[in-house]
């Protein structure tokens, strides 16, 4: 079957690439603004909520400003108010926690919710398809369509059914073409769809580098004397040096569950770092493993999440469009928080998109959505802790930790920072060193109770990928990933990938990379670890990659 065939159209005022908070946010406000609207949200999983992986501890503002009166349904995912907050440092042996009013008052979590974030879409999208947004879900946005004039005008689905060698099979199917006035992009930490408009349009110019981390995350159900309902506690330290950031979090939910996560900045420079390992050794510190005897995990999952906050902000609007939510980077990385932005984010493209709709505009650039947001909440919660990270960067965890929360408290009761805005300086890809100037670390065996290995934790992820279709992880140089990524920094993509994608293996006698794509999580980091900016993670086919439940 000839893969040049037309696709089938379908027109829509506005299109958005992404069931996520940000996403649904917007169609739920675009219909709040204007009921006549068609509005149509395409996303990649196999159901809404089933790629959403989150801490997650939830500031509300943003869910009061797109649903006032969500406290009275009886459906809401809300059901776990914080009411306990604790900051940990962690040495090898011991811990020291931090004093609550030593911390800036941003840092309190008082009138917070711990809750899945993919509840919380599952949530959001009944209410979209309540106000009539058509929702997509198993469509992977694979293409951006322009017009003659270069201005966005849509997507296009993946075709479904092509094999492993590249082409149609039996079940061969041709992708859509979604047309609208504006396009949104909200699809998340490192998109596709984003690294496409970003460099189309040149919109990080005069920006900081993004900067990521990737966090890693367990699901337990723990014995009934071991739960806290309500109880945030953070952590920073020990299993990581100083020079190296990154921290934890211990959040319990309802019903006996608690969610556990570490998270590792990506500016790392040992290429023998093993993030997923050092998330095993945290769990076995004597101020945290007490939470887990007798319990029993029931979920894992991975993600990156954006770091750069403030100065790596790209330009939002673009011809027929604008970024929303991750895609734009808008997590506040002391507070470990970005859910709240997306929804804000959200809601500021939809009002200025439906009024651009309104005045008879389409496909032109709303240049009010990158004008407002650095005035509007997103931009005051951002320009706050603008400095926390290069600070952590520049000075490590002792000192950069002290340094930014000062910095923090300064801002809060000032308004301005001793440092002014600082940047971020190299990529997270150019901060790893060559293996040369590093030695091996020696991490223990997992035991199957407390500690695990990577293949048995996908398993609980229900990560699926149909094995007879082409590898949807694209390396560009097969050469140059042996002779620099292998040569070089000794192979770092089989320690940095928390799913075991990645592999060197001996055969015929030499070094080959393997990529064992069924077991990708669709975490991203190789996209942004790799050395030599040598591997492109693209959507496979559409449904297929984890089915996170309550994460």
């Amino acid at each position: 079957m000839d893969t040049s065939l037309d696709r089938e159209s379908m027109e829509f005022d506005v299109v958005i690439v992404g069931g996520g908070p940000a996403g649904l946010s917007a169609a739920i406000r675009l219909k709040q603004v204007n009921p006549d609207l068609s509005i149509v949200v395409l996303e990649k999983g196999a159901e809404v909520g089933a790629h959403i992986l989150s801490g997650a501890v939830v500031d509300p503002v943003g869910i009061d400003h797109l649903l006032p009166g969500w406290r009275d349904d009886p459906a809401h995912p809300f059901k776990t108010e914080v009411t306990d907050d604790q900051f940990l440092l962690l040495g090898p042996a011991g811990s020291v926690r931090l004093p609550n009013f030593a911390m800036p008052p941003l840092m309190n979590n008082h009138g917070n919710f711990i809750v899945s974030l993919g509840n919380v879409c599952r949530w959001l999208a009944a209410k979209a398809e309540e106000l009539g947004v058509e929702i997509y879900p198993g469509f992977a946005a694979v293409e951006v369509l322009y017009n003659e004039d270069g201005a966005v005008v849509g997507v296009a689905t993946g075709d479904m059914g092509i094999e492993k060698n590249g082409e149609p099979g039996q079940n061969f199917a041709r992708g859509m073409e979604l047309l609208g006035k504006y396009t949104l992009i909200g699809e998340g930490v490192r998109g596709s769809i984003a690294k496409q408009l970003i460099a189309k349009y040149d919109l990080s110019k005069g920006r900081e580098p993004q900067k990521f981390g990737i966090g890693i995350k367990e699901l337990w159900q723990v014995k009934p004397e071991n739960h806290k309902q309500g109880l945030v506690q953070h952590s920073f330290g020990w299993p990581l040096g100083m020079s190296t950031g990154g921290g934890s979090f211990l959040y319990h939910l309802e019903d006996n569950m608690v969610a556990v996560g570490f998270v590792v900045h990506l500016n790392y420079k040992n290429p023998y770092l093993y993030p997923f390992e050092e998330f095993q050794r945290f769990k076995t510190h004597p101020a945290i493993r007490g939470t887990f005897e007798g319990g029993k995990r029931v979920s894992y999952g991975a993600r990156a999440i954006t770091e750069g906050g403030y100065q790596s902000v790209p330009r939002l609007s673009f011809p027929g469009g604008a970024l929303i939510g991750c895609s734009a980077g808008l997590v506040n990385v002391p507070r470990i928080k970005g859910s709240h932005n997306a929804v804000l984010s959200g809601i500021l493209a939809a009002d200025r998109i439906a009024a651009a709709i309104v005045g008879g505009r389409a496909n032109d650039e709303v240049v009010e959505i990158e004008n407002d947001w650095r005035a509007s909440d997103i931009g005051r919660d951002l320009k706050r802790v603008r400095n926390v990270k290069p600070l952590w960067s520049r000075f490590g965890t002792a000192v950069g930790v002290a340094l930014g929360g000062l910095d923090m408290w300064t801002n809060q009761l000032f308004g301005f920072s001793f440092f002014g805005t600082l940047k971020h300086g190299k990529t997270d890809a150019q901060s790893l060193e060559p293996a040369s100037k590093h030695k091996p670390i020696a991490y223990p065996k997992p035991d199957g109770v407390l500690t695990f290995d990577r293949l048995s934790s996908v398993f609980l992820s229900n990560t699926n990928h149909e094995e007879n279709q082409p590898v949807h992880l694209k390396v560009k140089d097969m050469d140059l990933q042996k002779r620099s990524e292998h040569d070089i920094y000794a192979g770092p993509s089989n320690r940095y990938c928390p799913a075991g994608v990645y592999e060197w293996v001996e055969k015929d006698g030499r070094d080959v990379f393997v990529i064992n794509a069924q077991n990708c999580v669709h975490c991203k980091t190789c996209d942004i670890k790799d050395p030599n900016g040598n591997i492109t993670w693209v959507p496979p086919q559409g449904g297929e990659g984890p089915v996170y439940p309550n994460m």
